[in-house]
């Protein structure tokens, strides 16, 4: 995975990626290390004229200066590509300083932007500084400091800070004119320095009109977030790839849950920064500020917590010069500091979040779409004038329910068309069938079922008139569902059900379960399963209300005593039910994907309540909202990433995996800051008639069970580290 999407990114990356493994081996990292660890001075890296000749420092100028007319995505990619491998040199200061540049009302493009374009010309940005300017006759005269400034010791042109009457102006100015004193660094890498100039008139075409400091930071937020992916990159793929191999009580320790978890982990802050700082490339207008500050928090935190536990899984090599190990955790912890403590960026995000703002995740589709969007709009039109049930089995026979599936029960709805059916149900403001377990159901039978099993439970399933259970998990089997004990047993005609189940959703209203149950014990575990469709008004089902956190009775336990299911109700092969419990399991996890779970805990119905307290909220509480604001976000772009890739042609790849493991957990933070904010009002009885109190402390319950059902947080982490990092997998047991 990386930063961009397309084919197009992709192939920047790969081709960035080969040219840095050639020109930038670790001997010269290592040279570069050398340099600002000892006594020698900071140089231009012996790479720098091969990266102007491959177009790469101008990506995002416009031809007319001497670029290639993309944008700051693009070089986001290249950044981040170079980054994980830790490049030395002014590459990212430069690409900030001439996007700086490009920001301002034109005066200084045609002086220098050529110049940064095409390599002979290196630039810096000083993001923080004391400098002050005076005009007198129309000339701009500065003086000051401006510390630490990345890069400086190698720039050509210096974009400066300014304090003036005016308030903060920006300048360029060649960095001959100023004395430049460099720092010691905690990136080996790349140097900073301090900046001082003196009485120094600045010409009018230099003062940087147009550009102001949110303008700047926003930029470095994009610029330098790209640098902290790459760093975060390298540290999952090296402490995965580590992992596999470094044996330790006789088996490798990425097998060690500990590990296997922690680099998980790693890999879902690595995608939330990816995503953020991807999405606030893509970001205009009053948004950009939300987006970039988004990224301010959220890639820098994920470049220093992933070079942390990179350390944490090398061991005693990790924290010696004898691996990179160390290099990477010094540029993480640098950028952060160029970019500003966490916190601030953290405040900007409350500030706007609760004065209103937010991102919109709207796909813009292309023109030629626009026929397509009109024959489903003309269609829907004809549905929306229908009422109550027959307007959802209008929908259901028309296949708007599951466009995806194919016809009759869907449409065969390419990804393009599946987008443009949801934009039109919600335009149409028609409300789809409230399916609940049947949209787990209805994949299952579609691909396994008979086509009599298929005709009798579909149209009922998916225009929501048929109300059915999971019947899956038991007391001995949660997650572990292929160690299930239910007992199938063949008789004339049919199956002997004989077992209990837990944990089973709606049962006590459900019309009909889908069931696994053994029906060869002889067979390996994962063997012997069949998948039954069971009526839950049939002699011997017995089901038993289990009270849960929030009072409520939602789940049940389920005892099956001789129930008979007759053989025209099993579902696919016998003995071979748990291909078809995956493919249920599989949109089970989708589905839990989707939003809080109806709990209603999501980031509007937080800043709702904030709105509604009365008062202003503390420092502390404002942290709280930023982290649930930040966490909301990146999951709406890890979504919209998704979508754009299955529009493409293309495997959502780690993209899906994260966003589900976050959607789980995400209700969850909102609930429990928003049960904080209410303070001691939060002692109310969980109930949402009881007004704020209730509802949120109701919230709060409920969505303790999210992190549970539909696969344990802890089972998801399993298999993202199995599947997407290629772990080992857990060991047998008994082995």
């Amino acid at each position: 995975m990386a930063i961009g999407l397309s084919e197009e990114h992709e192939a920047l990356r790969e081709s960035v990626t080969g040219w840095a493994e050639r020109n930038i081996p670790v001997e010269v990292v290592r040279g570069a290390v050398g340099d600002l660890n000892g006594s020698g001075v900071e140089t231009r890296p012996a790479f720098w004229a091969g990266l102007a000749d491959q177009g790469l420092l101008g990506l995002h100028i416009p031809e007319e200066h001497g670029g290639s007319g993309y944008g700051l995505l693009e070089a986001a990619v290249v950044i981040e590509a170079l980054a994980e491998r830790v490049a030395p040199g002014p590459y990212v200061p430069t690409v900030l300083a001439s996007a700086a540049i490009l920001g301002s009302d034109g005066k200084a493009h045609a002086e220098l932007l050529p110049g940064l374009a095409g390599g002979s010309l290196t630039g810096a940005v000083a993001l923080t500084g004391s400098l002050t300017g005076v005009r007198e006759d129309g000339v701009l005269t500065i003086s000051g400091a401006a510390e630490p400034v990345l890069g400086a010791a190698l720039a050509d042109v210096l974009v400066l800070p300014v304090s003036t009457d005016l308030g903060e102006e920006w300048v360029a100015i060649d960095a001959a004119q100023a004395t430049i004193t460099p720092i010691r660094s905690l990136d080996l890498t790349r140097g900073v320095a301090k900046v001082e100039v003196q009485g120094l008139a600045v010409p009018a075409e230099r003062v940087l009109d147009g550009l102001e400091g949110p303008g700047v930071l926003n930029l470095a937020a994009i610029v330098l977030g790209a640098d902290a992916t790459g760093v975060a990159a390298w540290c999952v793929s090296a402490a995965a790839d580590y992992a596999k191999v470094r044996v330790q009580f006789g088996r490798p320790i990425g097998q060690f849950q500990g590990i296997k978890h922690k680099l998980s982990r790693m890999l879902v802050a690595l995608e939330q920064a990816r995503a953020t700082v991807w999405d606030a490339t893509r970001a205009t207008g009053d948004e950009l500020a939300y987006a970039c500050a988004i990224a301010g928090v959220t890639a820098p935190d994920a470049a220093v917590q992933c070079a942390k536990d990179a350390v944490q899984t090398f061991g005693g090599i990790g924290y010696t010069f004898e691996h990179e190990a160390h290099l990477y955790y010094r540029r993480a912890l640098t950028v952060r500091a160029l970019l500003g403590p966490s916190a601030e960026w953290a405040e900007t995000v409350a500030s706007l979040a609760l004065n209103g703002v937010s991102r919109s995740t709207d796909i813009d589709l292309p023109e030629e779409s626009e026929p397509l969007r009109a024959a489903i709009r003309a269609e829907l039109a004809e549905i929306a004038a229908l009422e109550g049930v027959e307007q959802k089995r209008a929908l259901a026979g028309a296949g708007f329910v599951m466009p995806h599936l194919p016809r009759p029960w869907g449409r065969d709805a390419s990804p393009l068309e599946q987008v443009l059916i949801h934009q039109e149900i919600r335009a149409a403001k028609i409300k789809p069938p409230q399916m609940i377990i049947g949209a787990w159901v209805v994949p299952s039978i579609v691909s396994y079922g008979t086509p009599d099993q298929q005709e009798r439970f579909l149209p009922g399933t998916l225009s929501g008139e048929t109300v059915w259970c999971q019947l899956f998990s038991e007391p001995g089997a949660g997650s572990d569902l292929a160690s299930l004990q239910m007992k199938a047993e063949k008789v004339e005609g049919g199956w002997r059900l004989n077992g209990q189940k837990i944990w089973t959703s709606v049962a006590h209203v459900a019309e009909w379960g889908i069931c696994i149950a053994r029906s060869d014990a002889s067979k390996p575990k994962h063997d012997g399963i069949t998948y039954f469709l069971v009526d839950m008004k049939a002699p011997g089902v017995t089901v038993r209300p289990l009270t849960e956190m929030t009072g409520e009775n939602l789940f049940n336990e389920v005892f099956l005593d001789d129930v008979f299911v007759p053989d025209d109700l099993v579902v696919g092969q016998v003995n071979e039910g748990w291909r078809v419990a995956r493919n249920t399991l599989s949109n089970e996890r989708v589905s839990l994907s989707a939003g809080s779970g109806g709990t209603g805990a999501s980031v509007p119905d937080l800043l709702g309540l904030a709105g509604r307290l009365g008062r202003d909220l503390t420092p502390v509480e404002r942290q709280q909202v930023a982290a649930v604001v930040c966490e909301g976000h990146s999951i709406n772009a890890l979504s919209l990433r998704v979508t754009l890739k299955q529009l493409a042609g293309s495997e959502p790849g780690a993209d899906a995996s994260v966003r589900k493991l976050l959607s789980t957990s995400h209700a969850q933070h909102v609930s429990e800051t928003a049960v904080d904010l209410l303070g001691a009002a939060a002692v109310t009885a969980a109930d949402w008639k009881l007004g704020d109190a209730g509802y949120w402390n109701r919230a709060v319950l409920a969505t303790r069970a999210m992190t549970i059902y539909g696969g344990t947080t802890e089972v998801q982490l399993n298999i993202i580290g199995e599947r997407m990092l290629g772990l080992p997998r857990d060991p047998e047991p008994g082995k």
